[in-house]
């Protein structure tokens, strides 16, 4: 069985049961940088 958990903020508790743990930071995105909206279907 596989359990994948997406979300920020996790307990140091989940963090410290799982096997791995990937921390992703925002370096460049034109929806936050220049305003650009989602797009249904597309982004969501």
């Amino acid at each position: 069985m596989h359990v994948i958990i997406t979300g920020r903020y996790a307990p140091q508790e989940l963090i410290d049961y799982a096997d791995l743990v990937t921390e992703m930071t925002l370096v460049k995105h034109p929806f936050a940088d220049q305003g650009i909206k989602a797009q249904p279907g597309i982004e969501f």
